[in-house]
């Protein structure tokens, strides 16, 4: 429920603080959409404002620029996806368990338009020194850091194999995930199964074992 709605659900008007965050919301909803379709390099804002149902001085009340715009999308992302999905998975009570919950969990935030955001950027930006290639890139590291925990956690405790160095498992781990998911996109509901055996693979698991 956003601030707007939850104005409405308590029988009053919403503040301008209210309404301002509602506006940004959708605009970085609508900015988040186009940058998974077209990318930042032909990204219009006056098309990012109308699909959110604002106007362009709406979008610059809120934003100074593109490259302002797409770094704060990035993080409203990554903050959605760390809300559906990382955090629900670090409840998990084994790292083996975490990692396909990740997966898992990543295969469905893919299902909505939004989510291709990092991947898009990630590629667009690749090899240049431009602030929206950096955050991407800060990003990916802080989930590649996440992974290789994990993965020397489960090689601690006996679930996953020894194998290849565990950075190097949480980078082909991140590329499995993203490959699956585009390549499965549409294809709900085995989306979910078919990225959690991706990843296994990556980690050595024995499907049977790891209940896939």
């Amino acid at each position: 429920m956003n601030v707007g709605e939850s104005a409405r659900v308590a029988g009053r008007r919403p503040t301008q603080a209210e309404r301002s965050a509602r506006t940004r919301s959708a605009l970085l909803e609508s900015a988040a959409r186009g940058l998974s379709r077209y990318g930042y390099g032909h990204l219009v804002l006056e098309e990012v404002a109308r699909d959110a149902g604002y106007t362009r001085g709406a979008l610059y009340h809120q934003f100074k620029d593109k490259q302002d715009l797409a770094l704060a999308v990035i993080d409203w992302v990554h903050e959605n996806w760390l809300r559906e999905v990382g955090e629900p998975a670090r409840r998990e009570p084994t790292p083996v368990a975490e990692l396909l919950a990740m997966a898992r969990g990543h295969a469905v935030f893919c299902r909505r338009d939004i989510a291709r955001v990092i991947m898009a950027l990630r590629v667009e930006f690749s090899g240049q020194d431009h602030p929206v290639g950096q955050k991407i890139e800060r990003a990916v590291e802080t989930a590649v850091k996440r992974i290789t925990r994990l993965v020397n956690a489960g090689r601690k405790d006996g679930t996953i194999p020894s194998g290849p160095p565990a950075r190097a498992v949480a980078l082909a781990y991140m590329g499995a995930l993203e490959g699956t998911a585009i390549a499965v996109a549409g294809h709900a509901p085995h989306d979910e199964e078919l990225s959690a055996r991706a990843v296994a693979g990556v980690l050595g698991l024995d499907g049977a074992k790891a209940g896939l």
